[in-house]
């Protein structure tokens, strides 16, 4: 490593957000016409705006995209004791919804093209479970997954698709918004979003009875009665007015913010050339992601010695070689912050029982085998895909207001940990 790379001043964040200013005037509106609550002009633009942009007629704002994901699970009629399809890599909540309403998440491995939901796998689940009627798609990182694929198969085998758009925002396939794909679509407003509300998200339709029910629902289930009447279990789930001003003075900077995405992207793939690494791919023939996050693959045979533990990791430096431990906990010691990259579900301790399907079948097996030898398939891919990205990945710094020159920075602390 370079002795001359100083720490940075200020801390190079992943992905933070990146404020304009019209957000705080529909703020500082909301507060001054006393529109504090869950009803408000804001919302209503909101709703608009993400419609218009996504291209879907229905968007219902919601409290979070978790809480999206909770009413199209409810919409899906997921019933206790039902068996669901889950994307693996992905955040937990995309898959806890499905246990919210007493579904039980099975699993589909990933794919190397996209880091999503493998077509094959799917496939190979309906053969084993072909009474499962839900199937449940997050695009990992900003980037599509192969969704004509997984749409031909969820229709062949009658399943409703639930897409968990919440880190795709922006992203195209084939030419078509992420966020349309399915009968039920969530999107999110997280701080570390491509665009933010500090919190917040929404659900996605073409259905207008399902956006109906959804306002019905978020806000407590209440009857059109003039005292408070119920007659349905119901959540306090609706976007304030206040959160909507923030997302409404972020819609305009949508574009914006990916081309800023996009050109970390690109500069960290020119800048780590040479290296034993990868970038997180994605089909440029079909799809166009946000690059809400740039994401490292490394090699195999470039991997020194690690081992995780449930909390801790441990690795042994080797010249010439790294890992996602290493290059972490150096950039740390830089004031730069990175992260792993989604630990699959499929390992999480809550759902280390539940189903888990690769592209050959049962992925328990599977799992067990690669942690006991690295066993391949009959492709030469490993038999858990989900697990090898975990081992081999990491998030790279990727916010949009770190400078080409901190970025070069960030590359040469990368190159310095295989030196």
């Amino acid at each position: 490593m370079d002795k001359k790379i100083k720490p940075f001043e200020t801390k190079v964040w992943l992905s933070s957000p990146t404020m304009h200013g019209p957000e705080l005037e529909y703020v500082k509106e909301a507060y001054e016409t006393n529109w504090m609550s869950t009803v408000g002009e804001n919302i209503h633009e909101t709703e608009r705006l993400a419609c218009e942009k996504i291209g879907c007629k229905y968007a219902v704002a919601l409290s979070t995209g978790t809480a999206a994901l909770h009413m199209a699970v409810k919409l899906a009629g997921v019933k206790p004791g039902e068996q669901v399809f889950c994307s693996d890599m992905t955040f937990d909540a995309t898959v806890n919804p499905v246990v919210y309403e007493g579904g039980v998440p099975v699993f589909i491995d990933t794919e190397y093209e996209t880091w999503n939901m493998d077509p094959a796998a799917l496939e190979k689940a309906f053969e084993l479970y072909p009474e499962v009627k839900v199937v449940v798609v997050a695009h990992l990182y900003g980037t599509p997954g192969k969704m004509d694929e997984i749409r031909e198969i969820c229709e062949k085998h009658g399943a409703v698709i639930i897409e968990d758009a919440a880190e795709s925002l922006g992203a195209t396939y084939k030419g078509v918004q992420t966020g349309t794909f399915g009968t039920y679509n969530c999107i999110s407003f997280n701080g570390n979003k491509i665009i933010t509300g500090s919190s917040g998200g929404m659900l996605l339709t073409n259905e207008e009875e399902a956006a109906n029910k959804v306002r019905k629902w978020s806000t407590q289930s209440r009857e059109n009665a003039p005292w408070y009447q119920h007659e349905e279990l119901g959540y306090n789930y609706r976007m304030s007015n206040v959160i909507a001003g923030v997302v409404r003075g972020q819609f305009p900077y949508l574009e914006e913010h990916i081309a800023q995405k996009k050109a970390i992207y690109e500069r960290y793939k020119k800048g780590l050339q040479g290296l034993p690494v990868k970038m997180n791919p994605y089909d440029k023939e079909n799809s166009e992601p946000n690059f809400w996050l740039s994401c490292l693959l490394i090699d195999p045979e470039a991997m020194c010695r690690q081992v995780r533990g449930e909390q801790e990791a441990l690795y042994i430096s080797e010249p010439g070689k790294s890992c996602p431990t290493e290059i972490l906990e150096t950039l740390a010691k830089y004031n730069a912050e990175g992260r792993p990259v989604w630990k699959p579900m499929h390992m999480q301790p809550i759902y280390r029982m539940n189903g888990f399907v690769t592209r050959e079948g049962n992925g328990r097996a599977k799992t067990n085998a690669y942690i006991m030898g690295g066993a391949m398939g009959e492709d030469g891919r490993p038999l858990d895909v989900g697990m090898d990205i975990f081992q081999r990945g990491l998030c790279l710094p990727s916010d949009n207001k770190m400078t080409a020159k901190e970025q070069e920075i960030v590359i040469e602390i990368i190159r310095g940990c295989f030196e």
